[in-house]
């Protein structure tokens, strides 16, 4: 049972510019719209959070004008922070130059702040309880701070603990004894078919959930297939396809978050795997017909767009 979504990914700010295409090397475009958004792990527990989740972030989060806007969004969505305050921490949060085609599709450039920098010590001050969903993403797990503290702790939690883990765009390039240790403990690998490729290279989602499914000693893979849907790959079951929803897409940022937040969302809510699935291809759906990295739904317009529960 789920009662509480727990993020050690790095919340961090972006700074969005839409052009009609990316410039080539050493070239210059003008952008037709910029903006600063919270990202990062924030899109994810917004996303949750929306759904009518207790959220918690158990990450670091600097001092500065981008710490204080990431700060601003974590209360706007009423979700907690965990990790103990330090006030000789003076390093800003960090941020994503993110430029976003006329496809929608985002490329990003990422500058490290404050959130690469959770230590031990400051991690064990935070509880992590047996009916949590403990959220790691592969981004965190970059930074060699990060990554000590985050598998240092995962080893000594609840047995109930769902954890939960995202490769990211990056995953692929962790050392293997990092991944292995996920893998020893995931509940839930959730990526997109693109990541599936690269840990994997398996070409056919199908075939990538079954080499990911396999590698994992207790967990299940949900892996993301853009507008087409999710395939899900359970211990002992054949990999399920579950449709997606067919939208105008404008702005693809955060739509993986969006999705696992949503996804565990549902698991809280006690909604068969399939189910949650379902819905979380919904609010994903839903999100990429925005403009923005956290414009995922609420449960009630998520309940007015589909007749799933």
């Amino acid at each position: 049972m789920i009662t509480r979504l727990v993020s050690l990914g790095n919340v961090i700010i972006d700074i969005v510019a839409e052009v009609q295409a990316l410039p080539e090397r050493g070239g210059d475009v003008l952008a037709s719209g910029a903006r600063l958004d919270v990202g990062g792990g924030f899109n994810l527990m917004a996303a949750a959070a929306r759904q009518g989740l207790e959220v918690a972030y158990a990450g670091a989060l600097g001092r500065g004008p981008f710490g204080d806007l990431a700060r601003r969004a974590l209360a706007a969505e009423s979700i907690a922070l965990l990790l103990p305050d330090t006030a000789s921490e003076q390093e800003d949060t960090g941020f994503d130059v993110v430029l976003v085609d006329a496809g929608g599709e985002r490329t990003f450039v990422t500058a490290v702040g404050a959130e690469a920098g959770l230590t031990g010590p400051r991690l064990d001050q935070v509880e992590i309880r047996p009916t949590d969903a403990l959220v790691i993403s592969g981004y965190g797990l970059l930074h060699a701070a990060n990554r000590h503290a985050i598998l240092e702790r995962v080893p000594r939690i609840s047995p109930g603990t769902t954890v939960c883990y995202d490769p990211g765009p990056l995953g692929h390039t962790l050392p293997d004894d990092v991944v292995d240790a996920v893998r020893n403990r995931v509940d839930w690998w959730s990526c997109n078919e693109r990541e599936a490729e690269l840990i994997t290279s398996r070409t056919d989602p199908a075939a990538a959930a079954r080499e990911l499914l396999a590698g994992l000693q207790r967990g299940s893979v949900v892996i993301r297939t853009g507008m087409s849907g999710c395939l899900v790959a359970r211990p002992g079951d054949e990999v399920l396809y579950i449709p997606g929803v067919p939208v105008t897409v404008v702005d693809t940022t955060g739509a993986g978050d969006a999705h696992l937040g949503a996804f565990i969302a549902g698991l809280a809510d006690g909604l068969d795997v399939q189910i949650a699935a379902r819905r979380a291809n919904v609010v994903a759906a839903l999100s990429v017909s925005r403009r923005g990295p956290a414009t995922s739904p609420t449960a009630e317009e998520t309940d007015r767009f589909t007749d799933v529960p």
